[in-house]
This record gives C-alpha cells, sequence and structure tokens, in this order.
C-alpha cells in the first residue's frame, strides 16, 4: 500500500468535518502527486500536537518561517508508510522526544491553510501525541524555539488551528 493509499483509508474513515474530508479526497482523487511537496495545487500534510497530559501541558515550536507558535509536523517523506507515522516522526525530529506514541483513534482534526509559495496549500491531517511524563524537549533546525504551554494558555501563544486541535484532543483524552 502506497502513502497516497493509505491517506485515502485514513481520510474515507474519518468521521466529522465532512466538506473538509471531501476537499482532501478531491485533492488526492485529481492529484495523485498531492501527498508531496511539489504539488503546487496542494498537498496533503501530517502533524501532531505533543501532550504531556499528566501535566496538562502541550509542546509547542516557534515554526522558524512562519514566525508562530504551532504543533509540530510537516510534509510527508517517501519513507513514511502512513499518515501517522509520518505524524509521529515530524513529532519526533521537531520535539527530540524518544517514547513519543499516538493517541488512538487516528487523526484528532483536519485543517487546511493558506501556505506561501511554492506550496501554496497544505492539507494538514492532525494527530495527537502523547510524550512520557516528565519529558525535555531538544530544539531542532525547523524551530526558533521550543516550549511547554498549560492547557490554558494556549489561546494567548497560538492561532486558532491550534486551539481547535488542542480542543479536539483533550475531548478524546477525556472521552
Amino acid at each position: 500500500m502506497t502513502l497516497h493509499d493509505d491517506a485515502v483509508l485514513v481520510l474515507k474513515g474519518y468521521e466529522g468535518q465532512e466538506d473538509l474530508r471531501q476537499r482532501y479526497l478531491d485533492h488526492l482523487s485529481a492529484h495523485p502527486e498531492g501527498m508531496w511537496r511539489s504539488c503546487s495545487a496542494g498537498h496533503v500534510t501530517a502533524s501532531g500536537l505533543v501532550v504531556d497530559a499528566e501535566a496538562g501541558q502541550v509542546l509547542l515550536t516557534l515554526h522558524r518561517k512562519l514566525r508562530m507558535w504551532l504543533q509540530m509536523g510537516g510534509h510527508c517523506e517517501p519513507g513514511d508508510p502512513t499518515l501517522a507515522s509520518a505524524a509521529l516522526r515530524e513529532a519526533a525530529e521537531e520535539s527530540g522526544i524518544e517514547g513519543l506514541t499516538l493517541l488512538p483513534g487516528g487523526p484528532v482534526r483536519l485543517d487546511r491553510h493558506a501556505i506561501p509559495a511554492p506550496c501554496n496549500w497544505h492539507l494538514d491531517v492532525q494527530y495527537a501525541v502523547l510524550a512520557p511524563a516528565g519529558s525535555v524537549a531538544a530544539i531542532s533546525d525547523e524551530s526558533l524555539d521550543l516550549r511547554w504551554f498549560h492547557y490554558d494558555e494556549v489561546a494567548e501563544v497560538a492561532d486558532g488551528s491550534v486551539v481547535r486541535l488542542l480542543e479536539a484532543t483533550r475531548a478524546r483524552l477525556s472521552g
């Protein structure tokens, strides 16, 4: 199975955000290269919100290019067998934390956002990633900063997409 095929299966099984989910599926149907950065019409990305549930906090990165506090994530790579593994790889690479695990249940949210050319659009499939208690993060080359924020601080530093991802993650954690 290809990463493209995995993405289609994941999206077909995703419940919620029906209009956006269908837009992703239409994009992948129209663009066989729609998983890759080279697709100028936009491409699917994978991200993971790193959560320390015991401490009630999330790890955000101050993105080097966008200069925004965001969850870990980015472009899929040819070696990624699944979207989930791409999200987990990105979270580990950008956080420096070993032993991360995906929150069960598949993607938490979808978010489509404009990105400067040549990417144009990211069709982000967003996961939640659990960090072992007491994890210490290490900044990567992709970040200007990396910081743990308590849940109630996120809205003060991040945009609405990160806030919605946190809300959906917290709902899944409690439910």
